[in-house]
């Protein structure tokens, strides 16, 4: 096992920074703003003598509202996790009555502590420790994790204990990482931290009845039925006219890169507030990008069958572009049919990565257009020959023929439903490539025999004396 390193201290410390800086990431979102970091954030450790587990936590010692108690237990959370911590206080901010509180906290619960005295880049290192001796951890490591002084002398201190060992399970950051990438999006204050605790089974996130809690993009590992998953929690998106606090940019920036790193994307709405103008877009987002989609439309439980009837109305108007996505009508508060969305996760997945062999889509092809010939385009018939699997997730199909730029879009979509039924592949979306074989005569004219040309320059005479 990989010994697991938690970074502690108070708010706007700099533990993002360092956690950034230790795993070789941009995974922790950072800005000069106290109170950031709301969730734990593993990673795993590349400046070091051994392999190791970091986890980023929030701040603590500073708790003024129910929302940043929540925060501080997710960090004792992971600080009961840990071998051992790394306690970061600020050198130019001075020693403070919090980090006495969390000092106070670590003792109580017997955790290995290491003083880092951060920001301490272009002070004397004597100086910067000297305030914090009366913590009573020892002397302590000046540090600068923004521009990495001392880090790995701090890390070689840290892991000193493992360093003799021969490091174990060399191969498990790759085994950790495998299985199906699932991220789950949504406006604000959908319930998508509260999906993913249910889905893991613990309280794993920060769920609170305030929109915005979520600011970073989280991932989760776990495994149920043998197998692997990776949540990634995001931040909710919502209209950029909307969007003016800086801090809520770079989280939208995040969860759009978290989409990008799916495999399957779980699109979660608010049943209660319908579908709106919002949730289409933020779907036509994660279609353009080719993801595997499940729907989860959340609080179901409280609604009256009238607002059942009008939700499911409006998503057949405003949603017809995604109708090859599975829904669920769950409530991820109470559990309500949310142990069903792994399964359609699981085909979706399956969907998007699916071999198609050359000979089966031929054959499909063939016998679509037997039973709905494309139409004609200026006289001319359009043929469309053979048919091959051109990439995955999502899954392209290329056609050839000709004038197969000409193809309506009616008919894509007739031949992206057969195709879909023929091969099963709900839960994916399909894209057609058409390629058109080139004319080996076009550009090209065949000289005249000289019967022709005496033919012509009859022709032409007689053309002339009829004027």
């Amino acid at each position: 096992m990989l010994p697991v390193i938690a970074l502690a201290g108070r708010p706007n410390v700099g533990k993002s920074t360092l956690f950034n800086r230790l795993t070789g990431t941009r995974d922790a979102l950072v800005a000069d703003y106290p109170g950031l970091t709301r969730d734990r954030q593993y990673g795993f450790g590349r400046i070091g003598p051994v392999p190791y587990v970091l986890v980023d936590t929030g701040g603590v010692g500073e708790q003024d509202d129910d929302l940043s108690g929540l925060m501080a237990g997710q960090t004792w959370r992971a600080l009961e996790e840990a071998d051992a911590v790394i306690l970061l206080v600020d050198a130019r901010g001075g020693l403070t009555a919090a980090d006495q509180r969390i000092v106070s906290e670590l003792r109580r619960r017997g955790r290995q502590v290491y003083l880092a005295v951060n920001k301490a880049e272009g002070l004397d290192p004597d100086l910067a420790l000297a305030e914090f001796q009366a913590l009573g951890l020892g002397e302590g490591i000046a540090i600068s994790s923004a521009h990495g002084d001392r880090v790995a002398y701090l890390m070689d201190s840290v892991l000193s204990p493992w360093a003799g060992a021969e490091a174990a399970d060399a191969d498990t950051p790759a085994a950790v990482e495998d299985g199906i990438t699932v991220t789950v999006v949504g406006r604000p204050n959908v319930g998508k931290s509260t999906l993913v605790n249910r889905l893991v089974g613990e309280e794993r996130v920060v769920a609170f009845d305030r929109p915005g809690t979520t600011r970073d993009s989280i991932r989760v590992p776990f495994e149920r039925g043998g197998q692997r998953y990776t949540l990634i929690d995001t931040a909710g998106i919502r209209r950029r006219s909307r969007v003016d606090e800086v801090i809520e940019k770079f989280s939208i920036v995040k969860a759009l890169q978290a989409i990008d790193a799916a495999s399957v994307v779980i699109a979660l709405f608010d049943a209660s507030e319908g579908i709106t103008e919002q949730d289409a877009t933020l779907l036509g987002l994660v279609l353009e990008r080719g993801r595997a989609l499940v729907l989860g439309i959340n609080k179901w439980d409280g609604l009256s069958a009238e607002q059942r009837e009008r939700t499911r109305r409006q998503m057949d108007v405003r949603l017809p572009f995604i109708d090859f996505a599975p829904r669920h009508f769950i409530s991820a508060l109470h559990g309500t049919g949310v142990g069903d969305l792994l399964d359609d996760v699981r085909r979706a997945h399956r969907a998007a990565t699916a071999d198609l062999a050359t000979p089966e889509l031929t054959r499909v092809l063939a016998a679509a257009v037997a039973q709905h010939p494309p139409p004609m385009v200026r006289g001319r018939r359009i043929r469309l020959r053979y048919a091959h699997q051109g990439g995955r997730n999502p899954p392209v199909i290329v056609i050839h023929g000709n004038q197969t730029e000409r193809v309506p879009k009616a008919y894509r979509r007739f031949l992206v439903n057969r195709f879909r039924e023929a091969f099963r592949l709900h839960g994916a979306p399909i894209r057609l490539e058409f390629r058109s074989s080139d004319n080996p005569y076009a550009g090209r004219r065949n000289p005249l025999t000289p019967r022709q040309r005496h033919k012509r320059e009859r022709l032409m005479k007689h053309l002339r004396r009829n004027r």
